[in-house]
């Protein structure tokens, strides 16, 4: 069984990128100080995916060492947006559109970790109050260069596109966060750096110890580029089992090692051993991911799920039915029942012969239900199902 110190230094290097200050932080954990380690959320979606909910795995790390969670819901900070990650300007949300957003936020997080324990505060609690002189003594701890430096900025700046002041303040309202809550630790992705650093020159500017900083790399989606709901290309914590499963199994291959530091606790010495088998690496990647939101339990049925339609080349047992009526265009159906997400994308789902009606590619676009396919299955793309019921 791991010792503390054990815990603490797996904590301090698995998928760690930055680490300000290591002597510091490490120093008070082993020390037994008990931390306040800040961690924010902006409800820009209203789904969380593995890579966003990987580094809040990190949270339960902190929490199961005895730890204070202090979770930060920008219900303030979401309708502004982030730039850290974007080339271009990012539209402002309304109240509303965040409110909607962060409806069953903590029912999502409560997967990753204990939320019973956590102080959860929402950042309008002291940003909503802020008046003009405020923000003006906020703004006076940075200079334009500084935020022109900042490599997304630094980017826009040099290729002409517009860069509003408004997100020039975004870093300050973060920053300000770790003042308000007195954060001894904040973590976040390494597209953070910048913002969490801000945090440490507005708690010196408050006479506060500066905040220790951890930062953990950005994980690809399943299309390789990084995870973003924008791209479609995310897995979510909310995902059905073999909806998770199949996605996982489809990843690109040179992505597994990061996937397991950073998704699972499966150590590296083993999942350097499993990589000699990609396949089976994934099927062991897919059965821990599976595990860690959806239970043991779960994860047998996906595998055997996985194995059967997709190893086997079987029909899933469980299909649900799907109404067509004679006469429409199959690239209607497709699109009203959420199969595609377009017409003009499920003619092209035809056209690549993603779509089998009993286990026969569909070649023309212009295909019209008829009677003579009632009862059989429907396949779209390699994880849809749907038994055909045609109607009059």
């Amino acid at each position: 069984m791991e010792n503390n110190e054990q815990k603490i230094e797996e904590l301090l290097t698995r998928g760690v990128e930055d680490l300000i200050v290591k002597e510091d932080l490490e120093k008070k954990m082993k020390s037994g100080e008990k931390l306040r380690v800040k961690y924010g959320i902006d409800p820009t979606g209203p789904r969380i995916h593995i890579g966003r909910a990987s580094t809040m795995r990190k949270l339960k790390k902190f929490q199961d060492l005895g730890h204070q969670i202090v979770l930060i819901i920008g219900d303030f900070t979401g309708q502004v947006g982030d730039a850290s990650d974007k080339d271009s300007e990012r539209p402002m949300l309304s109240q509303d559109e965040v409110k909607e957003n962060m409806r069953d936020y903590l029912d999502q997080i409560s997967r990753i970790f204990d939320v019973s324990k956590v102080e959860v505060h929402y950042n309008s609690e002291w940003l909503g109050k802020l008046d003009f002189n405020d923000i003006c003594q906020l703004a006076d701890n940075f200079s334009v260069a500084e935020m022109i430096d900042r490599e997304s900025f630094s980017k826009r700046f040099k290729e002409g596109k517009r860069i509003s002041l408004r997100e020039f303040m975004y870093p300050l309202m973060q920053g300000y966060d770790s003042v308000a809550i007195k954060a001894d630790i904040e973590i976040g992705g390494t597209d953070q750096l910048f913002n969490v650093l801000a945090g440490r020159t507005l708690q010196k500017a408050n006479n506060q110890e500066p905040q220790n900083i951890m930062t953990f790399g950005l994980l690809e989606g399943t299309d390789g580029r990084k995870m973003s709901t924008s791209w479609g290309n995310v897995i979510l914590i909310s995902d059905e089992p073999n909806e998770m499963f199949g996605k996982i199994m489809s990843i690109r291959d040179e992505l597994l090692e990061k996937y397991f530091e950073i998704c699972t606790d499966v150590p590296m010495d083993e999942v350097r051993q499993l990589l000699s088998d990609p396949r089976g690496a994934k099927i062991r990647l897919a059965s821990e991911v599976v595990r860690i939101y959806h239970g043991e339990q779960e994860d047998q049925k996906a595998q055997e799920h996985f194995e059967n339609v997709f190893s086997n080349k079987r029909t899933p047992e469980d299909v649900d039915e799907i109404e067509m009526k004679v006469g429409n265009k199959l690239t209607e159906v497709l699109d009203r029942n959420e199969l595609a997400k377009s017409r003009s994308e499920a003619r092209q789902k035809i056209n690549q012969g993603g779509v089998k009606i009993d286990d026969k590619a569909v070649t023309n676009v212009d295909y019209k239900i008829n009677k003579d396919i009632d009862g059989a299955i429907l396949k779209v793309g390699k994880r849809e199902f749907r038994k055909i019921q045609v109607i009059e």
